[in-house]
């Protein structure tokens, strides 16, 4: 029966016997942690012989001929080059390969357009209060840079085609204040969908007021497939150079749910023009980026094939996981009129919408019983859920058999929470 419609006394018998069931799971003395998406150990390991690969060789020079031990190649080695161009869909010399994280580079990138601005523009530190659009459910740490340096963050709400094209084209058209936006346009965190075709065409054909608006795209997830039937994400690049748009995006990627999250590779796309601001920004940070580590990463993965076959490798840690979790979610909320949930074809997450009201309580009694999770409203500027409702599942890292107890407890706490808000509202 669903919730919505049990009579008092049924609410009454209902939470009494789900409080029961969540006294013994405290009583477990569990110590779980589902808060952040990392890798697990069995997918850490698969990545271990990359360690000794550079052992056993003793060319240490790259295609042209550049000893890797030695200072240069600001760009990266021209093979990872190669192999990022077909993962993220960019012309190889619109890529360049940095350090093991893209988050770093989306910082500087923030970092270098405050500063200096990008051809043609002022830099954004000196044009006043500026905006920056944050789609929402979205990733928290994107929106905590823009945070960081002092940019009013937009919600933008994310429909099944992914962010409001209505909303962002408004926005973008009429106010020159807004200066970007972050999309994680395959299996987005923590959604798990992927933008539509017509998304991806509307935003190469935006007309930003700001001469200098961006789009940060960051396919962090282009090639995390979790089953025979993938989504398939429209190529953003392509469809820029069709509207003369390609000063517009920046993409972004990395091997860091690959290889290593600590000590993958990361790499960055644009155009020309936004190439020459940020190569003259680079030129005074470094004189090269850890070359061992791309060598490393070219011997291991190879080309594209090899990194298909190492997904797959993935896929078949992670599959079971996702499939736990929405076993579960259906067996114990499955009709009960209090929850709804995505079901990825990919990435790391699972978003979960419980009642209004109710997510804060749902993370803090899993907490009280040793589960912990993201923090409510992460997925959202500011940490600010308007509805207090959704919730990142991040079931990638813990084993298959504390993943089960984990899921059990959140269903239970998801109908603990619903129960509550209901009796109170009788």
């Amino acid at each position: 029966m669903g919730f919505l419609s049990m009579s008092g006394s049924e609410l009454k018998q209902k939470k009494a016997e789900l409080e029961e069931r969540y006294r013994a799971f405290q009583a477990q003395g569990l110590k779980l942690n589902m808060a952040r998406g990392k890798p697990s150990v069995a997918q850490l390991e698969l990545s271990m012989g990359m360690l000794d690969i550079l052992n056993s060789r003793s060319d240490m020079h790259a295609s042209t001929g550049d000893d890797c031990r030695n200072y240069g190649l600001a760009d990266g080695l021209p093979e990872l080059r190669k192999l990022f161009a077909e993962m993220m869909g960019v012309d190889d010399h619109n890529i360049i390969v940095g350090g093991n994280s893209s988050l770093n580079m989306m910082f500087d990138a923030i970092s270098c357009a405050m500063t200096h601005g990008f051809e043609g523009c002022e830099p954004w530190g000196k044009q006043g209060k500026l905006k920056f659009l944050c789609p929402s459910p979205g990733y928290d740490r994107h929106f905590a840079i823009t945070q960081y340096f002092g940019f009013e963050l937009i919600t933008v709400p994310m429909l099944e085609t992914g962010p409001d094209m209505d909303v962002v084209e408004q926005l973008v058209a009429n106010d020159p204040s807004v200066k970007g936006i972050w999309c994680v346009p395959k299996y987005s965190n923590p959604t798990g969908l992927t933008y539509s075709d017509e998304t991806v065409r509307r935003f190469a054909a935006l007309k930003p007021a700001a001469k200098d608006f961006r789009i940060f795209w960051d396919n962090a997830y282009c090639v995390h497939d979790l089953n025979d039937t993938p989504d398939t994400l429209l190529n953003l690049w392509e469809e820029c150079r069709k509207c003369h748009s390609i000063d517009l995006p920046i993409f972004f990627a990395s091997t860091s749910k690959i290889t290593f999250p600590g000590a993958g590779v990361a790499a960055m796309g644009a155009s020309e023009h936004n190439l020459a601001v940020f190569r003259e920004h680079y030129s005074f940070q470094t004189i090269g980026p850890d070359k061992l580590n791309q060598l490393r990463h070219i011997y291991f993965l190879k080309d594209m094939d090899g990194v298909k076959a190492q997904m797959k490798r993935h896929r078949a840690i992670l599959e079971p996981k996702f499939r736990i979790v929405q076993e579960k979610l259906e067996q114990e909320l499955g009709g009960k009129e209090i929850a709804s949930w995505s079901k990825p074809n990919g990435g790391y997450f699972v978003s979960v919408n419980v009642l209004n009201g109710c997510a804060k309580r749902v993370v803090s009694l899993c907490k009280e019983a040793g589960v912990v999770l993201t923090a409510a409203g992460s997925s959202f500027p500011y940490g600010k859920d308007p509805d207090d409702s959704n919730i990142r599942v991040a079931p990638t890292y813990p084993p298959v058999d504390e993943l089960e107890k984990a899921m059990d407890l959140f269903c239970i706490c998801v109908q603990l929470a619903a129960l509550e808000k209901l009796q109170a509202a009788q």
